[in-house]
């Protein structure tokens, strides 16, 4: 990041990140943990995300994961509420139903088996047909990095996607 008007837009980012954060946190942690919304129909989730240019972002998730929810609540309700980005749960152990990308009904851990997800959280990135188009994210990492490892791959993805 030599370049100065990098280095700016970054800034002006960051800075507009963590006024908007401050704003809508409050509210997304007043009823306790924060929560995404679960797949009902990946194929329908990926058809809106498509249609923004987006890839489907999927967290697998596992109940009572502490990692899980500072994922979701540092991370992935934000993006979803500040930056609008398509992102649904998955989770690891219920029988909660879902359509997968062909349309054929599953439950939720059946899915996470069809992906061969063994760590919770694991962040997924899904393009056209279904395809994954960055690298899985597993894992809490160093809460430091973990921002700039979502970004990364929420970068490429949004390359493959769009190309």
């Amino acid at each position: 990041m030599s370049d100065p008007a990098t280095k700016h837009g970054y800034a002006r980012r960051q800075w507009l990140f963590a006024a908007g954060t401050s704003l809508v946190m409050p509210r997304l942690f007043a009823a306790g943990v924060p929560v995404l919304p679960p797949s009902m129909s990946l194929v329908d989730e990926l058809r809106a995300a498509l249609r923004k240019g987006n890839p489907l972002v999927v967290m697998v998730s596992l109940e009572g994961c502490v990692f899980c929810n500072a994922v979701r609540g540092s991370h992935l309700v934000p993006l979803r509420e500040l930056q609008g980005v398509d992102v649904v749960q998955v989770d690891m152990r219920t029988t909660q139903m879902t359509r997968d990308f062909k349309g054929a009904v599953a439950t939720h851990e059946q899915m996470v088996q069809a992906w061969g997800v063994r760590v919770a959280p694991t962040v997924l990135f899904f393009g056209p047909g279904g395809i994954e188009v960055a690298e899985r994210l597993k894992g809490g990492y160093i809460p430091d990095f973990y921002g700039a490892y979502l970004d990364e791959r929420l970068a490429t993805a949004r390359l493959r996607v769009r190309a």
